[in-house]
């Protein structure tokens, strides 16, 4: 965060405590509790000047602030009684009220602590959402983490499905739900972009739909990232991208699910979606403007082609370009009954042949540099005969990654697997680099849980 952003989240975080505390101390009514009330609100709209939303995690015995650790002292009461009854998280939008702002402090003092409960027993408000953090306070590379990955993800998944399925029914997707759920991407992207990006490899067929809604808000939130953005901007991308095909769910799911090429006049309904999904959104409460801009959007390209038809654009929005070159990039690598998966070296390749024309020339460049030839969590067999899993891109050459080795050339696991950077090693003469890569289910290897 900027200095004056720094500074407005700490002095939020210190009157958040005062309030808690005059709360504790004195009856309901007390003038010193308004006055606590009035200085924190006060606080707020600093903070909602400069963002849209403001969300407070507590990781461990730190206060997370929008992704960045806040430096106060006396915060130790807070962070014990937001534990104590489950509250990991709160996320404060734009245009909360003073009652929204008292009826929190008063349910945060009073409510009483469960032992082993999933979520926080406390009351809805319009623009506060309270919830658990996701993700464990450091991200190594340790088993541990992954599994803590893994269920964000899995539960991502599931947010999605029942996304779509409110969308589908009520004409509107649970905005509220979908926010929760990208809060905590974001968060894990911030902290850990390669391991999230290394979960977005997973191919769930039979889930496809719901796993690449996910991938694609991951992959745009990775390249966001990488381009400095953070924050509840950040947020609003990961959202965005979440949402940019939810226009679908109006599509007959004959021409969806077909298997076979659509005829002409199936592919005219189904660009429909473009359209469908940006009315939606629009007409969504608590939606970010950009989402329905990238719905309406994620289909057009840079040299003019692309649909929805006779639509002129002197320039896209940058959500749309991260989000349209996730979305190819997701939907060729992923195998589907009436498509074979492909390769990232071809993918990028094919990305790459139509630089400047269809996709912007710096943006696929940087992704490739994010995502590499053989992204994180592949399992890929070196130019020494070792069978290795891909731990972290390196940036200048993309093909010669940092990987962990977990069999020698003749197939046998070793009995402890290592790192190497294949860009500092060289075998016989012969630069380390990756030969091919391998099919995790075909050689019965859970690349992940070597991660």
């Amino acid at each position: 965060m900027s200095a004056p952003r720094t500074q407005l989240a700490e002095e939020l975080l210190r009157r958040f405590a005062a309030t808690l505390r005059s709360s504790q101390l004195y009856s309901k009514g007390h003038p010193i509790i308004a006055r606590n009330i009035e200085s924190l609100i006060l606080a707020i709209e600093g903070l909602h000047n400069l963002q849209p939303s403001i969300v407070i995690g507590i990781v461990g015995e730190e206060v997370i602030v929008d992704d960045q650790p806040a430096r106060v002292d006396g915060l130790g009461a807070l962070i014990k009684r937001l534990k104590q009854i489950g509250v990991e998280r709160i996320t404060i939008d734009r245009g909360v009220t003073s009652e929204e702002v008292t009826a929190l402090l008063a349910a945060v003092s009073t409510v009483e602590p469960r032992a082993n409960r999933e979520t926080p027993e406390l009351p809805s408000f319009p623009h506060v959402r309270v919830g658990r953090v996701t993700i464990a306070p450091r991200m190594e590379t340790a088993p541990a983490d992954m599994a803590t990955f893994k269920r964000l993800y899995g539960d991502a998944v599931a947010v999605a499905e029942a996304m779509c399925e409110s969308a589908s029914i009520e004409r509107r997707p649970d905005a509220t739900m979908a926010r929760n759920m990208i809060d905590g991407l974001a968060q894990a992207v911030s902290q850990n972009r390669t391991a999230l990006l290394a979960l977005a490899t997973l191919k769930d067929y039979d889930n496809y739909t719901f796993t690449h809604m996910v991938n694609v808000s991951i992959l745009t939130m990775g390249q966001a990232r990488g381009l400095g953005i953070d924050g509840p901007l950040l947020r609003e991308f990961g959202l965005a991208a979440l949402m940019h095909d939810i226009g679908k769910v109006r599509t007959p799911l004959e021409i969806l699910n077909k298997p076979d090429k659509l005829t002409d006049a199936e592919f005219t309904i189904m660009k429909r979606h473009t359209i469908d999904g940006a009315e939606m959104l629009r007409a969504t409460p608590d939606i970010p403007a950009l989402a329905p801009v990238v719905a309406f959007e994620h289909h057009l390209r840079l040299d003019g082609t692309g649909y929805p038809f006779d639509v002129s654009r002197s320039s896209l929005n940058v959500g749309t370009m991260l989000c349209s070159i996730a979305d190819v990039y997701d939907a060729m690598r992923s195998q589907r009954k009436y498509q074979q998966a492909f390769p990232s070296d071809r993918i990028l390749a094919v990305m790459k042949r139509n630089d400047g024309l269809q996709f912007d020339q710096h943006l696929v460049r940087r992704f490739t540099q994010l995502v590499g030839v053989y992204p994180p969590g592949n399992l890929v067999r070196l130019n020494t005969g070792e069978t290795a899993v891909v731990i972290k891109i390196y940036a200048p050459d993309p093909r010669r990654p940092q990987v962990r080795v977990i069999s020698d050339r003749t197939g046998r696991l070793v009995a402890a697997p290592f790192d190497v950077d294949l860009w500092d090693r060289v075998c016989d003469g012969v630069p380390a680099s990756v030969a091919v890569p391998l099919d995790p289910a075909q050689a019965g290897i859970d690349p992940l849980a070597f991660m």
